[in-house]
């Protein structure tokens, strides 16, 4: 049982009021389990088939026992002097922070356990997935919450990572999990295809009106596939105006409903792409016949039929760290993806050949299951692929960026006073960059997270100034008025003065957090924003909190690490150098389908480090 595939028990979704919302049931799959433990027979364990599908006030009641004794509905992962034996933290493994057991307490009768019981915490929600697993597997992870010593080894055989690993059950209730997720918080937007809204006519011409702004502008495109017409930025069945952090929002069960249905038909899942199911529920499969040497896959369940085209983007993010020091290098580094809509009719196979490897120095690749991928020779590699219908992302990569940085120079900042600093921006942008690349915005951001600033000083040499309570902007390039075929030069000098200190010493600050406040699913309503959050990261915010601003005499200090981060978006090329040749795209059977291809680029932690300042820089391998 262990190594057929997946199959789901039972789902349920708990408000954070250990209220049961949603739950479905699949009938067939739990008389598979009865029938497994039969089988098995009893085996000493006194539990046998003795283990129905509980009621949902028991779940609920389950899992606001768990929270109780673990702490925190995930719980820490790691045995502490309060666990108990019988409870996940006694396991010592922190993946019984996801993967999590329920013990059923029955008003007649002994209790039982549920488990193996995917949690995941999307919007205000935690969703619960039981798979089906072999009793062995169960038994098995039984007696590790009986054992008495704490931890486990690689080369142990029953420790937990061996049993889960084992049980391919795991991944399929994890991708479960994760599609009811992005349904109930309205995340079911397809990848973007970037296309251009004009063609463009190069050159000189391009270069002109790009320096005024009106040259053609790329927009992203919808995928032809029927969905529903809900907000994708609130959850499904929310009104738009409601943001998901600011509280539990309700989602459109019937939705859910008619999607497990059509994605997990008898509790077993087929076809987790929303998508994919939405689109045969309104459209149906296709009633064209195969030719007999062909099989239709999976990932297209019907056949297009239209105008024909295919449209490919290249979506690049550029993250930096800029320190204009000679003992500490520059870092740049690109992170990519090709996305692809392919409208053509029958299961034609298309063959993208990519160029520029050498160039852009690819690290790590990774492509869409359709795709098979030669091997890379000299500066090319082909990808083939018979595309499924809608947009997808046909292949993810890291390279390191082949061209100067879109806006460079150096940013200083010295604190003239407590409560005053000077401040000093000289900056180029596009410098080597030619026509069709195009800058549509650039903008700098100095952020001061723990003072509050009251007024500024100072008139950049080109753009515009704006202020927050915590940070000052710089606009440059504004949207509508490209910078294309051509670099200039931006400086910006003068000073920024913030409020009084008032806050406590940082020694103060620091022991005035509890340990409980460390837990990044608090059960409080007003910490409701960071249910779900990294660990680390909201340790850090609760460390950072009510911190006071230092002076930067103090090596290990927060506050020491000053920067401003640019913010910007390039069309017309790619910086890593990867390129399609969208002439050089072929479909087999031959067909008239013009294909069209954009390219996109943007920033992503795109920091100027204060050359006066301290900074954290890493000695990378040579």
């Amino acid at each position: 049982m262990s190594g057929g595939g997946c199959s789901v028990r039972a789902i349920w979704i708990l408000t954070p009021h250990d209220a049961v919302a949603f739950s479905r049931r699949f009938a067939v799959v739990e008389k598979r389990w009865r029938v497994a433990w039969e089988a098995e027979g009893d085996g000493g364990d006194g539990a046998g088939a003795e283990m129905p599908l509980p009621a949902d006030y028991e779940v609920a009641a389950a899992f606001a026992e768990r929270r109780r004794r673990e702490g925190t509905a995930r719980g820490s992962g790691i045995r502490t002097s309060v666990s108990s034996a019988g409870s996940d933290s006694w396991v010592d493994d922190p993946i019984t922070r996801h993967i999590i057991s329920l013990h059923i307490d029955k008003e007649e009768g002994e209790g039982f356990m549920l488990w193996p019981v995917v949690l995941q915490k999307r919007g205000s929600y935690y969703i619960l997935v039981l798979p089906l697993v072999d009793p062995q597997s169960f038994k098995a992870y039984e007696r590790l919450l009986k054992r008495s010593d704490c931890g486990s080894s690689a080369k142990e055989k029953d420790n937990l990572s061996s049993i889960l690993l084992n049980l391919p059950c795991i991944t399929g209730a994890l991708m479960v999990a994760h599609v009811i997720g992005d349904i109930i918080t309205g995340d079911t937007a397809e990848p973007e295809v970037i296309v251009s809204t004009g063609p463009s006519v190069g050159g000189l011409l391009d270069s002109l009106t790009g320096s005024i702004g009106i040259s053609a502008r790329p927009k992203p495109i919808a995928a032809p596939v029927a969905v529903p017409t809900t907000s994708i930025s609130s959850p499904v069945g929310a009104p738009q105006s409601e943001s998901l952090k600011g509280g539990m929002r309700p989602f459109d069960k019937d939705l859910l409903r008619n999607f497990i249905l059509g994605a997990m038909p008898f509790g077993t899942p087929q076809d987790l792409n929303y998508a994919n199911v939405t689109s045969v529920r309104t459209t149906g499969f296709s009633a064209d016949p195969l030719p007999t040497d062909q099989k239709q896959p999976a990932w297209k369940p019907y056949l297009y039929k239209g105008r024909q085209r295919t449209l490919f983007s290249s979506l690049e993010t550029l993250n930096a760290a800029l320190y204009d020091r000679d003992d500490v290098q520059d870092f740049l580094s690109v992170s990519g993806q090709v996305t692809c809509r392919a409208e053509l009719e029958g299961l034609p196979d298309v063959s993208l050949p990519l160029s520029g490897l050498k160039a852009a120095h690819v690290e790590v690749s990774s492509f869409h299951h359709c795709v098979q991928a030669s091997e890379p020779t000299n500066d090319k590699q082909t990808l083939i692929f018979q595309p499924p219908l809608g947009n997808f992302i046909l292949m993810h990569y890291q390279a390191s960026c082949n061209m100067d940085p879109p806006v460079k120079g150096f940013y200083q900042l010295s604190m003239v006073s407590e409560n005053e600093g000077a401040f000093l921006f000289k900056l180029r942008l596009m410098e080597g960059y030619k026509s069709p690349f195009l800058m549509e915005f650039c903008m700098v951001t100095m952020p001061f997270p723990r003072r509050r600033v009251t007024s500024y000083d100072g008139n950049p040499s080109v753009g515009t100034i704006s202020m927050t309570e915590h940070s000052i902007e710089w606009r440059i390039v504004s949207s509508g008025r490209g910078l294309s075929g051509r670099s200039i030069e931006a400086t910006f000098s003068g000073t920024v003065r913030f409020h009084p200190i008032t806050t406590q010493r940082v020694n103060s600050s620091f022991r005035s957090v509890p340990s409980t406040a460390f837990v990044e699913d608090s059960d409080s309503e007003q910490d409701n924003t960071k249910n779900g959050a990294n660990l680390d990261d909201y340790l850090m915010e609760k460390m950072n909190k009510d911190l006071q601003a230092v002076n930067l005499e103090e090596p290990l200090s927060w506050q020491a690490y000053n920067y401003a981060k640019v913010s910007f978006k390039i069309v017309g090329g790619t910086l890593s150098g990867l390129t399609i040749d969208p002439k050089s795209v072929t479909i087999y059977p031959s067909v008239k389908a013009p294909v069209e291809y954009s390219m996109q680029a943007s920033s992503g932690d795109y920091i100027l480090w204060n050359t006066l300042g301290k900074c954290p820089s890493a000695a990378l391998p040579k």
